[in-house]
């Protein structure tokens, strides 16, 4: 939980007194002082000259350094993920992800190494391995016949032969073994029988009709990187290791998650929720239990709330899963509860464990699980004994990823912090003080290369809560000199900024920027108390967080007051356009794939959740959707204010980016619309869009220079 201070004495708000007072009687931006419509003239000059983008506002390249971060070494970095070590803790086979810079994408190829990090190689094309319990062979995804991946199944020994196991219309997903490696349950699509059937006349021979309409009935239709879902059911299946007929189990008009074999190897067991009109329901899931050779669906768990996650212990005994009661909470971290195979004897083994629970494994003897928790921007190992509560086992400046356990319970993990990418690592869970890298991938490309020095920041909110950040130095920080300095804001909104290895800030820094970025109310990481801090107030006292820790990186001297700039996306973006409509100290923003308005976005989005994030819905009181709204406060808007949005958006589609541009061209505040190509939610997910954002932010903010008059507002 944040460190927390008594509450301060009340003060004057720092940097908005002059622009709240010009709240009522807003000066057009027409009236603006000549010398920002020369910066104008004089960027757009540039670039139809073809001058490009604009230089950074620092040397890169600071005298007697070594190499600093660019954005050409981008397409050589590389990123391990997904460890599997084998049963008897050998070998590690992983998943090796590199940049195709002619294709313009990231390429996965699976990797195997020793488990002391010797003989890494090549192993094959796909995805996703697993071993078979045995370690005698491994199951992945690949392309196969008659399209998409397919399941493949390689042996291990020297001759290494390859089957493809299944042969389907819709690819697999989720693959499980078998306890006795006979088989392999995964999900896959179904595609849902359509019964509406209209009798059209007869059409004219020769005749080119338009075709028939798209018919939506479902509440969810569409996903955030899916596109169209309402023609599926995720459903579960099983299959022969040797391939052959492929066994479908549940069924039904509902979505089914992964399937977990029992230690007996004779059900599986899932999450779902198996009623009338599911969809319609909120925050509510199920734990159910299947035959693996078909037949009826046996419910586990009876309670109104959201069960999910359900793992099978290595004995027999039990079933660990994460739930809650339902609520109606903004955010809640999810309780670890077991209960007995059968469905009897439910109960919380967490006990008062306040973070978010992830990547559960069972220890091999049955005594309990290991998971990752989010901590103050930190992950760490933990155990959870079936004899009730918890256990920190790894402490660090890190974030740890738990991929898998070997026979013996060593953990295959990987781990990456501020100026380490990530790579793989094994845990011994006896010593956990002790780390053991596998892997350098990114060795060579950062050998000689200084990196930005990142300090942790702790300061106060303007009532008792200690808020957390950090702040990304240029290299050869000089503390006597003043920076330009970004404010970047995380998304979410309950997500959690931390101690990973970040490039693009990384670039940023090595541009001469300070790098500000924190965790404000409504981040996980703290609490669901200090998470729940937005519950029905989103944006609100999150931008006071956010503000107070510029305050307090200005404070330390090393801010260049008239060149301050902010940014963000999703959540992010949503704050940033709400932040230029607060203040008018930044001299520059760029909010990204955004949520302006509430009120359109709660029906245009890729779920209907989003409807419940106020305490009544839009129709029966429409005031709490309206008043938390960036586009509310255009009007206020001096700040020249760009818009990046990818063109397939689902999670926050471009009408909400577009309403608020124009809503600034009406206005005649300075703005720009990026529309990204092969973006969905977010614009760097292809690595030319990546280096596209890094250029644009930055030769935006330096368009605007050092801002006008702005240093009023902050304070000194």
């Amino acid at each position: 939980m944040p460190r927390r201070s008594p509450r301060p004495a009340a003060a004057p708000a720092r940097g908005r007194s002059r622009f709240d007072a010009r709240l009522a009687r807003r000066p057009s931006p027409l009236a603006a002082p000549n010398v920002r419509r020369l910066r104008l003239l004089a960027a757009l000059l540039a670039l139809a000259l073809g001058a490009g983008l604009a230089q950074p506002p620092a040397a890169a390249q600071a005298p007697g350094a070594d190499r600093v971060l660019d954005l050409e070494m981008y397409w050589d970095l590389q990123s391990v993920s997904n460890p599997q070590i084998s049963p008897d803790g050998r070998q590690v086979v992983y998943t090796r992800t590199w940049i195709d810079r002619m294709k313009d994408r990231r390429t996965s190829e699976i990797w195997i190494m020793n488990a002391d990090g010797s003989r890494k190689r090549f192993l094959l094309e796909g995805s996703s391995p697993t071993w078979s319990p045995d370690g005698t062979r491994i199951a992945f995804l690949a392309e196969g016949e008659p399209r998409g991946n397919q399941i493949h199944v390689r042996w291990m020994d020297d001759e290494g032969a390859v089957s493809q196991v299944t042969r389907m219309e819709r690819s697999p997903s989720n693959l499980r073994w078998s306890p006795d490696g006979t088989r392999i349950a995964f999900t896959r699509q179904v595609e849902a029988r359509t019964t509406w059937r209209i009798d059209m006349p007869p059409r004219p021979e020769g005749a080119e009709w338009t075709a028939g309409p798209k018919i939506v009935e479902r509440a969810v239709y569409r996903r955030e990187r899916q596109g169209y879902v309402d023609d599926t059911y995720t459903h579960l299946f099983v299959v022969s290791a040797e391939g052959g007929a492929v066994r479908q189990l549940t069924d039904g008009e509902w979505d089914h998650s992964a399937g977990e074999w029992t230690a007996d190897g004779r059900h599986l067991v899932f999450s779902s929720l198996r009623v009338e009109d599911a969809e319609l329901e909120w925050r509510h899931s199920e734990i159910y239990a299947v035959p693996a050779e078909g037949g009826e669906i046996r419910q586990l768990t009876d309670r109104h709330g959201p069960d999910s996650g359900a793992l099978p212990s290595p004995d027999g005994r039990h079933i660990a899963w994460l739930g809650d009661d339902w609520h109606t909470d903004t955010y809640r971290n999810r309780k670890l509860h077991l209960m007995d195979t059968d469905g009897s004897n439910p109960r919380i083994i967490s006990g008062d464990f306040d973070r978010a629970i992830g990547s559960l494994t069972w220890a091999p003897d049955g005594s309990g699980l290991y998971f990752t928790a989010n901590s103050e921007g930190n992950r760490n190992l933990h155990f959870a004994s079936v004899e009730g509560g918890v256990t920190q086992l790894t402490e660090g400046v890190h974030q740890i990823s738990l991929s898998s356990i070997s026979d013996e319970g060593r953990l295959a993990t990987t781990i990456s912090s501020f100026h380490e990418p990530g790579d793989i690592y094994l845990v011994d869970p006896a010593r956990p003080d002790r780390l053991d890298r596998l892997t350098a991938v990114n060795a060579d490309l950062l050998a000689g290369v200084t990196l930005g020095e990142v300090e942790e920041l702790w300061y106060d909110a303007h009532d008792d809560w200690r808020i957390q950040g950090w702040v990304v130095k240029p290299p050869d920080f000089d503390p006597s000199r003043q920076y330009p300095m970004m404010l970047v804001i995380h998304g979410g909104p309950h997500a959690m900024y931390g101690v990973g290895f970040n490039y693009g800030w990384q670039e940023h820094a090595a541009n001469g920027y300070l790098v500000l970025y924190t965790n404000p109310r409504g981040s996980t990481g703290y609490g669901s108390a200090f998470a729940n801090e937005i519950n029905n107030a989103y944006p609100g006292e999150d931008y006071d967080d956010l503000m107070a820790g510029v305050d307090y990186l200005i404070e330390r001297g090393w801010v260049d007051r008239s060149r301050k700039y902010v940014y963000g996306c999703s959540g992010g973006g949503v704050l940033t356009a709400w932040v230029v409509g607060h203040t008018d100290r930044f001299a520059a923003a760029s909010s990204n794939c955004p949520v302006t308005n509430w009120i359109s976005f709660v029906g245009t989005t890729d779920g209907i959740g989003w409807y419940r994030n106020f305490e009544h819905f839009p129709w029966d009181d429409p005031s709490e959707h309206l008043r938390r709204s960036p586009l509310m406060y255009v009007g206020n808007v001096t700040t020249p204010t760009m818009l990046m949005t990818g063109e397939r958006d689902l999670r926050t589609p471009m009408p909400q980016t577009e309403e608020y541009y124009q809503a600034l061209k009406v206005l005649g505040v300075p703005t720009a619309m990026l529309r990204f190509g092969n973006e969905w939610h977010g614009t760097t997910s292809t690595p030319s869009n990546f280096i596209r954002t890094q250029l644009y932010l930055r030769s935006w903010f330096e368009r605007w220079g050092e801002g006008e008059a702005r240093t009023a507002t902050d304070g000194g």
